[in-house]
């Protein structure tokens, strides 16, 4: 990748590098430094030294890593800090923002680390404030955001995820865990069981456990109305998300806001409601009958949307990714068990496993069949779970997994499929 930082060149593809074009290396590319002096290269840097060729006196970047919750944060995060009067950009899952302009298409949660680099100094000479961005566990162990100066670090939670790449859970909870060693100002979700961090600089929300920014009540009446203490002062804010796990976003958004910027939590929470949450999360698609569509793709993640609709009768479509963590999927079909009045188990993206045998495995766990239906064509299932909730009043239907990707990944092809499209066919 090619990149001008203040009119100066860098690749981290020897192919590019030349006697104008810095060469920069890493662990993953070192054995490529004599072919890029080979190629004329006469300026070869490590990828720790990056860090030397951008100022950031003049900017404040917040990471936000979690397995659920980033996308969400870090767009209400961005949102209330326009709000606030600030010029900020935010990078992650649905591509990079700068202001209330989009400038790319998503393409990796957290860009390599050259991309970063650009994207920053793209931010400065916008003059933005802040750069917000998403931290994925795999730029965690890729050093994706190797050389970037934090101004704050904000952890959502840690559960399954990502385990055809990390291999263990517990491997996987050392990488994120591993993010808030160092002494930077650091926010934390204290409810998290298996968070591990430098205590130095730390900072903690919750709902259950004593913390910096705590939740002493909350209701959920068209929408969400909250109270929270901050050093014995009480605030509160109301918004149109739903779900307690967005309540958890909401107060990581606010207690990010008023740490790294001279705002009054009051001011803060007055702006909060302006922000409608994020395309695909949480989205209310229809009101009659109620139907709701939601990126949740892990165990967890999907307890979360469940538990937010316990006085409804649940109907929901979900399935599970191929080629990924398999041992997940009869955790989720459990789950749907526990929770659903009617499951629909269709594909999610097969890519190259078989979504016969990945809904079989999904099923496993779902001891009564009565209430199941299996439909492998995603906009067949989509289309019997609107039609079941036509005929339940106190029905929500919940079509889980895919959030608002507008594809459906078979093999190694990506088809056009939006699951909001679908529902507003049928509606």
């Amino acid at each position: 990748m090619l990149i001008t930082i203040n009119n100066k060149k860098f690749t981290d593809n020897s192919k590019e590098a030349n006697s104008e074009v810095v060469f920069v290396y890493s662990s993953q590319n070192e054995k490529f430094c004599d072919d890029a002096k080979a190629n004329g290269c006469t300026e070869l840097i490590p990828s720790t030294k990056l860090k030397d060729y951008v100022d950031f006196s003049s900017i404040k970047i917040i990471g936000i890593t979690g397995t659920n919750g980033k996308t969400t944060t870090a767009a209400a995060i961005y949102s209330i800090l326009l709000d606030l009067g600030y010029k900020v950009a935010l990078q992650g899952t649905r591509g990079f923002f700068i202001n209330d302009e989009k400038v790319e298409d998503y393409t990796l949660t957290t860009p390599v680390q050259l991309a970063n680099f650009a994207h920053i100094q793209k931010a400065i000479d916008n003059g933005c404030d802040f750069f917000v961005t998403e931290v994925s566990s795999h730029a965690i162990e890729q050093k994706r955001v190797e050389g970037l100066k934090f101004e704050l670090k904000v952890h959502t939670n840690i559960t399954r995820d990502h385990l055809d790449y990390h291999k263990t859970i517990q491997e996987y909870i050392n990488v994120k865990n591993s993010f808030f060693d160092d002494d930077t100002k650091k926010l934390i979700n204290k409810d998290d069981k298996v968070v591990k961090f430098n205590t130095k600089n730390a900072y903690t929300y919750s709902l259950e456990n004593p913390s910096t920014y705590k939740v002493t009540a909350y209701s959920f009446k068209n929408g969400m109305h909250v109270m929270f203490s901050n050093i014995e002062k009480m605030h509160s804010f109301s918004s149109s998300m739903m779900g307690i796990f967005n309540i958890y976003n909401l107060m990581a958004a606010i207690a990010s806001v008023h740490l790294t910027t001279n705002k009054s939590l009051d001011n803060i929470c007055q702006v909060v409601e302006n922000f409608a949450g994020v395309s695909g999360r949480m989205e209310i698609v229809s009101v009659e009958p109620l139907i709701i569509i939601d990126f949740a793709h892990t165990p967890d993640g999907m307890k979360e949307v469940y538990e937010s609709f316990n006085h409804k009768d649940i109907i929901t479509v979900f399935g599970a990714g191929g080629d990924r963590d398999k041992d997940k999927r009869p955790l989720m079909g459990k789950l749907a068990a526990n929770f659903a009045k009617h499951i629909i188990v269709t594909s999610d993206n097969p890519r190259f496993e078989d979504p016969d045998l990945i809904i079989e495995d999904i099923c496993k766990a779902i001891p009564n069949k009565q209430n199941l239906t299996i439909e492998v064509n995603r906009k067949e299932a989509i289309k019997k779970g609107i039609d079941l909730a036509k005929k339940n009043e106190n029905s929500v239907l919940l079509i889980l997994g895919k959030g608002d990707e507008p594809y459906q990944i078979i093999y190694d092809k990506k088809f056009p499929l939006l699951d909001k499209d679908e529902v507003l066919k049928h509606i």
